[in-house]
């Protein structure tokens, strides 16, 4: 009977054990609004950056006709947000702010599409369909910085259309 006990006791050690170590897993997993911000505000810095030197010229490019060159530019920046996403997306997001989050990142690729949208147009040299891909930009990086105005980001705010054309 003795050796029985011994066995349960140890089992329920075992047990205790493994709940306690899985409950600090959790808790470090837990990520705080400052320490997100932390972790996501240099990735969104260099995306800002690459930013600012593929899209140097383009609106001159576009108003001059040179508008292949444009598209190209506007297709290095949409790669360049592509893969700032797929960054993005990987860092660990706090718990109560997931949803925020999601659609926040969920605009972030929806500005990619439209910056290739840009990109394809002007390589096509059809430079009429800017004004509503623009007006569509504008909407999401609206939609996106209003997501994530709790954070008061620096870096990660996306920069309105009518700056690049």
């Amino acid at each position: 009977m003795l050796r029985r006990d011994v066995r349960i006791g140890s089992a329920l050690a075992g047990v205790m054990l493994l709940l306690a170590f899985a409950a600090s897993l959790a808790m470090a997993a837990e990520v705080s609004r400052d320490e997100y911000k932390a972790a996501v505000e240099p990735i969104c810095k260099q995306n800002v950056e690459a930013d600012s030197r593929i899209l140097k010229g383009v609106r001159r490019e576009v108003k001059q006709g040179e508008l292949k060159k444009a598209g190209v530019k506007f297709a290095k920046a949409a790669a360049a947000l592509q893969e700032a996403y797929r960054e993005l997306s990987t860092v660990p997001q706090p718990t109560a702010d997931e949803t925020r989050l999601g659609k926040w990142l969920g605009y972030i690729k929806t500005e990619v599409k439209y910056l290739r949208e840009a990109s394809q147009a002007l390589k096509a040299g059809d430079k009429h369909k800017l004004p509503r891909i623009q007006v569509q930009l504008e909407r999401y990086v609206r939609l996106a910085n209003n997501e994530v105005l709790p954070f008061d980001f620096r870096y990660c705010k996306s920069k309105p259309a009518s700056s690049y054309t």
